[in-house]
């Protein structure tokens, strides 16, 4: 099962693809992961801000699927709904979960959090914290060393 979800880290004004996002009101990039039930990373993909998450959503999914064919269906948050459903089960023949609204207060959402986790785990990178990066491909390749950072430092303590 691949868990997708978009987050839009703090930009800095020498980025080269940068957008507004319509909801928020940020301007900079997004980061779509893709990771398994266990919070490892399967894909990411870096885009402009400006392009909604159910057009470019099926970017990581597609990198996914590619790489672990295994995958049986992905999930994704209210962001992630109608034509990225579509496109998955058109290209990819797969099913989508999407988790119910964000109520307001504190719940946990099941799934939902393994990402968030991941997300967290990355933003202890210093060079991840922030939009440093010029290009996508190189924000790319640093949360992967990041996260494999992250793997191989828990596994040293095994």
């Amino acid at each position: 099962m691949g868990l997708l979800i978009p987050k839009a880290p703090k930009p800095l004004p020498r980025a080269r693809s940068a957008g507004s996002t319509g909801e928020k009101k940020v301007k900079g990039r997004k980061r779509h992961i893709v990771v398994d039930v266990m919070g490892n990373l399967l894909s990411i993909v870096v885009h402009a801000a400006n392009i909604h998450d159910t057009k470019s959503g099926i970017d990581p999914a597609k990198k996914a699927f590619e790489k672990y064919p295994s995958i049986e269906k992905f999930c994704g948050d209210e962001g992630y709904r109608k034509s990225f459903e579509e496109n998955v089960l058109s290209e990819l023949g797969l099913g989508v979960d999407i988790s119910e609204k964000i109520v307001p207060g504190w719940a946990i959402i099941p799934k939902r959090w393994v990402v968030e986790r991941t997300f967290a785990w990355a933003n202890n990178s210093r060079r991840l914290s922030k939009d440093y990066e010029i290009s996508t491909i190189s924000e790319e390749a640093f949360f992967m060393i990041s996260h494999l950072h992250t793997l191989l430092r828990r596994l040293g303590r095994l």
